[in-house]
């Protein structure tokens, strides 16, 4: 059995009037510079955690983010990705950075999409960036929030990728990436600038991968996302979040073109998952394979710490009590030898790294 996935057309000219309406791109090196000079007012400063190993057992380097930021109930982390992944010193300024992202629950009857936030871990300063889908129509450009819920991240050179569940995946180019004028109320665009519920920088989407089925195998729910480097060629790993009976819990292997860092398409357009496998564990959040293993988070609710399951597909061995309560997405930083993730609840928001070889 397959699935599959094709790539929309490019939104250029989109993001083209969105850079044009908001004076030009910044980009991400715009972004990392002022992080780096602390030249933003509108900069955040996380902290460290003074005594790591009590999150988790396997945790060993934790930070946290502001005060307001660890108890806002609108926005709630998901994905995580890094520098690392990302092999673009270009863009990163050659600083190591997290990237992790956020979706917005409704309090007050209105989604603000998602988001994903750029952290300098030397700093731990951060900015969150907006994500957005600009269109234009007879001239005039228009935004909406990007309504994923953003469960997993891969950036991989130029190219930030987006988990969203049941639509596939969202991809945005870094270069695209633009700061605002700033305004409290609603997503506009409007003569005296664009508005974006607070947010100072926004980032639009360049394409869409829709993912496809067959009545043999029904399309992937993209529900996380990391990156694969265990072959010469790159993959996008890719899985499914199954609690209920009967819901699966499929992993996917997509192969990435060198070149372009994009899928692999065929003649038809269209990308073909290389490998399938249907063992994954229950309440996955998260996967990656690091050195010919793989490991998966796995969330307990929001009263106990998280559990990471190590081995091989249908082989994982659960680790207990590894992760800080409410663990989602993972990411793999080789040179560190560690796996990282990001934990969702208000007030227990963590951003942690563990050493992989805790799991051998």
């Amino acid at each position: 059995m397959t699935v599959h996935l094709r790539r929309s057309r490019p939104l250029q000219a989109e993001s083209d009037a969105l850079a044009a309406a908001a004076g030009g791109r910044l980009g991400l090196h715009g972004l990392v510079d002022a992080l780096v000079a602390n030249a933003d007012p509108r900069t955040r400063q996380g902290r460290g955690a003074l005594a790591p190993r009590l999150l988790g057992r396997a945790v060993d380097w934790a930070f946290t983010w502001d005060r307001a930021d660890r108890r806002d109930r609108r926005w709630w982390p998901q994905g995580i990705t890094s520098s690392s992944d990302g092999a673009d010193p270009e863009r990163s300024r050659g600083r190591d950075l997290v990237v992790t992202s956020w979706y917005s629950k409704k309090p007050d009857g209105v989604t603000h999409g998602a988001r994903v936030t750029v952290v300098d871990l030397a700093t731990l300063r951060y900015q969150h960036v907006l994500l957005v889908v600009p269109t234009v129509v007879d001239g005039a450009l228009t935004l909406e929030p990007l309504r994923v819920h953003a469960g997993g991240l891969v950036w991989h050179g130029p190219w930030l990728h987006v988990a969203a569940t049941g639509r596939g995946f969202m991809t945005c180019h870094w270069d695209d990436l633009v700061r605002v004028t700033t305004g409290q109320e609603g997503l506009s665009v409007g003569p005296g600038g664009i508005s974006a519920w607070g947010h100072t920088h926004l980032l639009p989407v360049r394409f869409t991968h829709q993912g496809l089925g067959t009545d043999q195998a029904p399309k992937l729910r993209f529900s996380f996302v990391s990156l694969d480097r265990s072959e010469p060629q790159p993959h996008l790993l890719a899985g499914e979040y199954g609690r209920a009976r009967g819901q699966t819990r499929r992993v996917a292997r997509f192969p990435i073109d060198a070149e372009s860092g994009l899928l692999v398409e065929d003649d038809d357009g269209s990308t073909v998952a290389l490998h399938l496998d249907e063992s994954g564990v229950t309440r996955m959040q998260g996967a990656v394979v690091a050195r010919g293993r793989w490991y998966a988070t796995a969330s307990v609710g929001a009263v106990l710490p998280g559990s990471v399951h190590a081995g091989t597909p249908g082989r994982l061995r659960p680790h207990h009590l590894a992760t800080p309560i409410g663990p989602e997405d993972l990411s793999y930083w080789p040179e560190q030898d560690r796996l990282w993730t990001v934990t969702e609840h208000p007030w227990r928001r963590w951003v942690c790294a563990m050493r992989r070889s805790w799991f051998d």
